[in-house]
């Protein structure tokens, strides 16, 4: 019987629901000695929590340095702290302040300006791919139109996709999966020099602006934002356009064909996506400390402790998805699901987010409606602490 978490072992991020649904049943708050936080497993508890910054406070709950060893966090120096002042990882009033500036890039118009955009990179990768007849789904189909996509929102040259895909690989490996010393030394070098490279996109958009995200950031800087601020949310999103959304789709289109589902059919297309986030969703949870001491269920997490609130956990929740390990694709009620977060700290993304998942299903639904997995070919997860996402998926048509 698994006792604890296990960020090194498979069951992790692949199968972890048994353990969760026993963690649901008999201790919805729990002290995991291995993540060394306490993990909230409720649907109900961990949307109160998320809905309530003053008990729950972002302020640095994203910065996982705890992880890294002494020498690797010398040589981070202040970026050791790195998403300090990100809008996710801070409270009011910085994230009010942060959150209205970002969302001047975020209308309902502008997102919508994006779909044909995402539709054609997606037509154009699959002119070339077609003809093959098989392909890695993770390597060569699911990240290159939303890594395309993210570089023209943020204004990444065409030239430097490689580069920065590569190192934020690297980033989140460093931050947000469990890492030996020498291996951490490594990827802060990579993250170091991708900072400076972020930096270095800000101060030529403040001297020549053009019509991309970090030049309507960067025209903010000493009125609204700070220089870091700006190249803490331009990195961020990018980690959002090179790594959860296509990792996403990939959980998505390996449930979709181990269900049967595939082509999911236009009209269910939008829930069937809402479905996918629910049962196999990229992300697994945020991280929050305790303000106050706080009385749950007759445990009593400490004022200063760690709490990982697990959305994961809360879209297998009984009591909110009857049958919550079963793919229903008109599961009335699949986009209650949390993986964008709620309240405040609801994902200003989101809205991209879904618009990618949904074109993305629609355009290689209709274009490879024979889609299938290769026999046999091997399965497998990617080890984190808060991301699901696999490293290959062998498919053929």
């Amino acid at each position: 019987m698994i006792e604890d978490f296990d960020v090194t072992s498979d069951w992790h991020v692949a199968a972890p629901y048994d353990f969760l649904r026993r963690l649901r049943r008999e201790r919805p708050v729990f002290r995991s000695e291995h993540l060394g936080a306490y993990v909230l497993t409720r649907y109900a508890d961990v949307r109160a929590a998320y809905g309530d910054p003053r008990r729950f406070s972002s302020e640095g709950s994203l910065t996982i340095s705890r992880s890294l060893t002494r020498e690797t966090r010398e040589k981070l120096g202040e970026h050791g702290s790195f998403l300090s002042s990100f809008v996710a990882n801070v409270d009011p009033p910085d994230h009010t302040r942060l959150r209205r500036s970002v969302s001047k890039a975020f209308t309902p118009r502008a997102v919508a300006a994006m779909e044909q955009q995402f539709r054609r990179l997606n037509e154009d990768l699959l002119d070339r791919l077609e003809p093959r007849g098989s392909a890695d789904f993770v390597g060569e189909i699911g990240h290159e139109p939303s890594i395309k996509l993210t570089a023209r929102f943020i204004g990444v040259p065409e030239a430097d996709e490689a580069f920065v895909q590569a190192h934020v690989k690297d980033w989140f490996q460093l931050f947000l999966s469990p890492q030996p010393p020498e291996r951490q030394l490594e990827l802060a070098d990579s993250f170091l020099t991708y900072l400076d490279y972020v930096d270095r996109l800000v101060a030529s958009r403040a001297k020549d602006p053009q019509d991309d995200f970090t030049s309507l950031m960067t025209s903010l800087i000493g009125a609204e934002l700070t220089h870091r601020e700006v190249v803490e949310l331009i990195s961020t999103i990018l980690l959002g356009g090179n790594d959860t959304v296509p990792n996403q789709l990939g959980n998505t289109v390996l449930r979709l064909l181990r269900e049967g589902a595939w082509p999911v059919p236009p009209e269910l297309v939008a829930n069937a996506a809402e479905e996918c986030m629910r049962i196999d969703g990229a992300s697994l949870g945020s991280f929050r400390y305790a303000v106050t001491d706080i009385p749950l269920h007759g445990v009593t997490i400490p004022a200063g402790a760690l709490v990982l609130l697990s959305t994961d956990s809360a879209a297998h929740d009984e009591s909110v998805f009857p049958e919550p390990e079963r793919f229903l694709i008109d599961r009335p009620n699949a986009a209650e699901h949390l993986v964008f977060g709620y309240g405040i700290h609801f994902c200003v993304g989101a809205a991209l987010g879904r618009l990618q998942l949904r074109t993305a299903l629609d355009v290689l639904g209709r274009r490879l409606p024979g889609l299938r997995l290769v026999p046999g070919a091997p399965v497998a997860h990617r080890r984190s602490i808060v991301g699901r996402g696999l490293t290959s998926l062998a498919v053929e048509w």
